[in-house]
């Protein structure tokens, strides 16, 4: 039997945090997980956006306990307060889904000069999992699941030397490097649990190809060429709903038989049920994953270390 939202345990008492909670797979994943029984905290940019999709959260399912935070990922500063605000009223959270994300858009940086697609996509969550390490790890057993994309496989490692494309940026190649990022961050995490003999765990998911705002948006934003138009196309003639494209993350969300460090996806890559699949380690992985946590340690001035949470 496939993989389905009516698999997911209760959730009664749990608090989840999701980023980009306010449309496409976020969103889907804020109703689902409240459905659950879950209080979800709803963190997002666009305000204004946010609460028509709490209001669409709680007109599906009148009982749904969310909330709505403001969290710029593109803002050091905004992360720092967000993951404050969200430990003020919950000392405990047991479940952070790090969903947001920008693709292929023209060449800008954060407010902290980072090239924004690595800058949001990966050193955003970063920085707000190791704010957030304080509360998820008062909890039980905490889990943290990291959106990644096929992309990945087009990305290649951050030059330490350059990490934000000051030479030769490209929309596409800086996203794919993105989600490079987001994947290794992923199993880094989890090693770090692992090393540290913690109950958390870290999963990994990406959702093939999904028919949301997100290809839409890159066309919008102009930087991504022919290319974007036609993955904007393919996206709406053959991609799944966000409803299915959500399900690879809310499975490594909640499935109880999850071990950590594990990759959901569609069983076609772009397409069909929620399976977890191989994770492909290649032989220099340790190496990559401490380049990469040195870097966006040294790029964010945070520090992520499990042991001194």
């Amino acid at each position: 039997m496939a993989w389905t939202p009516d698999d997911i345990p209760d959730l009664t008492g749990r608090i989840a945090v999701v980023t980009g909670g306010n449309g496409g797979l976020g969103l889907v994943c804020v109703h689902e997980l409240a459905k659950a029984g879950a209080h979800v905290v709803l963190a997002a940019r666009d305000q204004d956006k946010a609460r028509v999709a709490d209001e669409q959260v709680r007109a599906r399912n009148p009982a749904a306990l969310t909330e709505i935070v403001p969290l710029d990922l593109g803002s050091l500063a905004s992360v720092a307060s967000t993951a404050e605000t969200i430990q003020r009223s919950h000392p405990r959270i047991d479940l952070l889904v790090n969903n947001a994300g920008v693709m292929a858009m023209p060449k800008r940086t954060t407010d902290d000069g980072f090239e924004m697609q690595f800058g949001v996509d990966h050193l955003g969550h970063f920085a707000l999992t190791a704010h957030l390490l304080p509360a998820l790890l008062r909890a039980d057993a905490a889990r943290v699941v990291t959106v990644t994309s096929t992309v990945r496989f087009a990305g290649s490692p951050v030059d330490p030397a350059d990490p934000h494309y000051t030479r030769g940026y490209g929309p596409w190649r800086a996203y794919a490097r993105a989600k490079w990022a987001n994947y290794h961050f992923g199993l880094g995490l989890q090693r770090q649990f692992e090393k540290a003999g913690l109950r958390a765990t870290s999963n990994i998911a990406h959702p093939g190809l999904s028919n949301t705002d997100l290809q839409s948006r890159t066309v919008r934003e102009g930087g991504a060429g022919w290319l974007g138009a036609a993955s904007e196309v393919l996206a709406k003639r053959s991609g799944m709903p966000a409803a299915l494209g959500a399900r690879p993350q809310l499975r490594a969300a909640t499935d109880p038989a999850s071990r950590g460090g594990e990759l959901y996806a569609p069983r076609y890559a772009s397409n069909g049920p929620a399976v977890r699949r191989p994770i492909l380690r290649r032989w220099d992985l340790d190496r990559r994953i401490a380049d990469l946590w040195a870097l966006s340690q040294r790029e964010t001035d945070v520090l992520l270390d499990v042991t001194r949470a």
